[in-house]
């Protein structure tokens, strides 16, 4: 079982990277992505937590924006985690999402939902990637909403009037990047329409030129209809079909393996990097 795309208490997960392993491995996963968002940081710990048979690929979940300003989401896998440039991306990504959270409370604040910085960075584990969902479990614990599901529907999904961009690369640059850095780059739920406006079909040709590996084609978020145009585009481009849980623990529905990579797409993808840097225990 290949699942290729997860969260932890490094971003926006609530399970520590030590108990995403050990869930996984409960769960009957072999090969696990853990995909934070905008960092590297929960790495160190899950490689230690590590125990056969499972096997470990690392990554990063990256937020970039298109010239016209649709969020686009691109998991690097495998690269060098040492890379200078790859680093950089990741720490300014996440540099500009405290000015976006304090905005969105703002416009919130604004409507009369009482919330504060305050609120969601005691929420949020120290060192974690702040976003949205921790924003939401702030919601929920001063009880505006149930879940953070409802949070999202309502409140924070990308054409809510509280939603705010933030400074992101565009998805040409992070592929590029995370090519420069020895790693793989699959186009995380694309056509999730429930999400906000999503790319068309046609950008699917200049991603795979700058070095486009993939396409998340097996994703919740997806609907029959949706998977089944994004299984013709990467049959026409030759791009590689992976399918993941984004697990992101208790907050949100997801469970681990719930839409998993075929096993002959994942050697394809693998094989790709400029090193072998799976990792066993």
């Amino acid at each position: 079982m290949i699942d290729l795309h997860t969260h932890t208490t490094a971003s926006d997960g609530t399970d520590s990277p030590f108990a995403l392993v050990n869930k996984a491995l409960s769960a009957g996963i072999t090969t696990l992505g853990l995909t934070d968002h905008d960092t590297t940081s929960g790495w160190s710990q899950a490689v230690e937590a590590l125990r056969s048979p499972m096997s470990l690929v690392l990554g990063a979940e990256i937020s970039t924006l298109t010239s016209d300003g649709i969020s686009v989401h691109i998991l690097g896998l495998l690269f060098d985690g040492g890379d200078l440039a790859m680093q950089k991306m990741l720490a300014q990504s996440r540099d500009t999402r405290l000015p976006r959270m304090r905005k969105m409370i703002e416009l919130l604040a604004a409507d009369g939902i009482a919330i504060t910085m305050e609120d969601v960075l005691a929420i949020a584990p120290a060192g974690a990637t702040v976003g949205r969902p921790h924003l939401a479990d702030a919601l929920v614990a001063k009880g505006v909403v149930a879940t953070r599901d409802e949070a999202f529907i309502n409140l924070l999904h990308n054409e809510s009037k509280y939603y705010v961009t933030h400074a992101a690369p565009t998805p040409e640059s992070a592929i590029a990047c995370i090519k420069q850095a020895g790693g793989v780059s699959v186009i995380a739920h694309p056509f999730a329409s429930r999400r906000g406006e999503t790319i068309s079909a046609d950008s699917f040709a200049s991603l795979l030129q700058v070095g486009l590996n993939g396409i998340e084609v097996n994703h919740r978020d997806h609907s029959a209809d949706e998977r089944k145009q994004l299984n013709g585009i990467a049959d026409e481009l030759n791009l590689i079909k992976t399918g993941a849980s984004d697990y992101h623990g208790n907050g949100k529905l997801n469970s681990l393996g719930e839409n998993l990579t075929d096993p002959a797409q994942w050697e394809r993808l693998e094989s790709l990097a400029n090193q072998r840097r799976v990792v066993n225990s």
